[in-house]
């Protein structure tokens, strides 16, 4: 059989397990489970010879993100990026399109990158068998034997096999997100979680798309049509994706098309959903306490702390989550921790900065972050990834003192150019055009201290910059 092309979604914020997922660095890009991000997780998976170099489908936003999050594990992947969220439909109406330029009948398996599967070779054999049903023409999805009746997910009623001997069956029903009271009679009565993940071939789900959402079948294909190269990245066209309808797959086709087929999968799935399912994927001890980083646990029982630069200390309470972020402090019980969604939704509308902004800010140089500030002044630890630099810019508003703690610094300052190294300083008067690199083998840190009338990040006027920002 020919080999499967698979695509990766990875542009959602990921608001449930707030302080550490967040829009600036949202769930699949953090190491919620293990060491590795759970995008990376997955993408480490489809190194099987099954598959195809795969294709990511994100945010603008992510792009470095992503960039970075392969590179660090050795992976290579074509990273398309949408200029607009519009929801998995038009995100699948795009992989069916990229797909079916390469060949009509190419299958794709389309998976989500915040998700978490035990089993990841169990997986990767229910692809290959998917993979033969999607060949003959069916849209299959993987189904999830449900553990609770949950609100939260679709649900699939599974009927006879596709023909004799398969394990793939048919579809007699899709249905997404019922009441508590629907789906306890669902759970009774067998039905199956829908998990998101989708194997068909490409012409196959092109036509379904263009049969039920026509609007986002031609959306999809003017996007792509009209799609622009920046470095490594393919930028769909925003105007043509914009008229897209925002719409998730399962609404747009899965629920619609008589070709939906199902493979039962007990590979130990997760979305990760909320902190309680992230407490449930660590490792814990005999109370049932689970601790990352700086934590400590007292008498008490099934708890998950997380802290990675602060002591937190939990004394005598059960069943709570506690993660110390370095603005935010979130405890929650763990039966009420999908409420976390709507006290995000709070700070939003509170207009709190912590409710989609990192202390540590990421860019395709490396990152930097806040350490304090006040009415004229800003404090900042910056660090450059070697070989990187900054933009060349300029300020109107603000002075800046550069003090470099590790590294070499390499500065242009109004057309002089200096190397700065460690235990030295130089100072960038407001107006002066400037440029910070970092021409070592070893990360570049500094502190940054910025003096002015306005402190705000928009005030940059970038000059020149290799990443191609505005």
């Amino acid at each position: 059989m020919a080999k499967i092309l698979p695509v990766i979604m990875c542009g959602g914020s990921g608001t449930r397990v707030w302080p550490e997922s967040r829009e600036t660095l949202p769930k699949q890009f953090i190491p919620l489970v293990g060491e590795q991000s759970t995008f990376q997780m997955l993408v480490a998976l489809l190194k099987d010879p099954a598959f195809e170099r795969p294709v990511v489908l994100s945010n603008i936003d992510y792009r470095f993100l992503v960039a970075d999050q392969l590179r660090a594990i050795g992976a290579d992947a074509e990273i398309v990026l949408e200029p607009m969220r519009r929801d998995s439909g038009p995100a699948v109406a795009v992989a069916a399109e990229i797909a079916a330029r390469r060949a009509p009948d190419q299958v794709v398996v389309v998976f989500a990158a915040d998700h978490v599967v035990r089993d990841g070779q169990g997986l990767i054999a229910l692809c290959k068998q998917a993979a033969a049903a999607a060949s003959e023409g069916a849209i299959v999805t993987l189904g999830i034997k449900p553990t609770e009746p949950a609100t939260g997910y679709g649900y699939i009623r599974a009927g006879a096999p596709l023909h004799a001997g398969s394990p793939v069956l048919k579809v007699e029903a899709f249905v997404e997100k019922p009441d508590r009271a629907t789906a306890e009679r669902y759970v009774a009565d067998g039905y199956f979680w829908n998990c998101g993940n989708f194997i068909f071939r490409a012409d196959v789900m092109q036509g379904e798309i263009a049969r039920f959402e026509p609007e986002m079948a031609e959306a999809a294909r003017l996007a792509l049509d009209n799609a622009g190269r920046d470095l490594d990245f393919l930028i769909l066209d925003g105007e043509a994706f914009a008229q897209a309808p925002k719409k998730s797959i399962d609404y747009a086709v899965m629920e619609h098309s008589d070709r939906i087929a199902l493979i039962p999968a007990e590979i130990g799935w997760s979305d990760v959903g909320a902190w309680d399912a992230v407490w449930e994927l660590s490792e814990r001890d005999s109370a049932g306490n689970s601790v990352r980083g700086h934590g400590y646990v007292l008498d008490a029982s099934n708890v998950h702390v997380r802290s990675d630069e602060h002591l937190t200390a939990v004394v005598g309470v059960d069943d709570v989550i506690v993660v110390t972020t370095q603005d935010a402090v979130l405890v929650v019980s763990r039966e009420q921790s999908h409420k976390v969604k709507s006290l995000v939704d709070h700070l939003r509308t509170a207009n709190r900065r912590e409710a989609t902004e990192h202390k540590r800010m990421f860019r395709p140089w490396g990152y930097y972050q806040s350490i304090d500030n006040g009415d004229r002044y800003q404090v900042k630890r910056i660090v450059v990834k070697p070989g990187e630099r900054l933009s060349l810019q300029k300020h109107f508003h603000r002075a800046e003192h550069w003090i470099v703690v590790k590294g070499t610094a390499e500065v242009d300052r109004d057309g002089e150019h200096h190397l700065v190294h460690e235990n030295e300083s130089i100072y960038l008067p407001i107006g002066c055009i400037h440029r910070l690199g970092n021409p070592g083998k070893i990360d570049l840190e500094l502190i940054e201290v910025q003096t002015g009338s306005y402190l705000g990040e928009d005030d940059i006027v970038r000059i020149e910059d290799v990443y191609n920002r505005g």
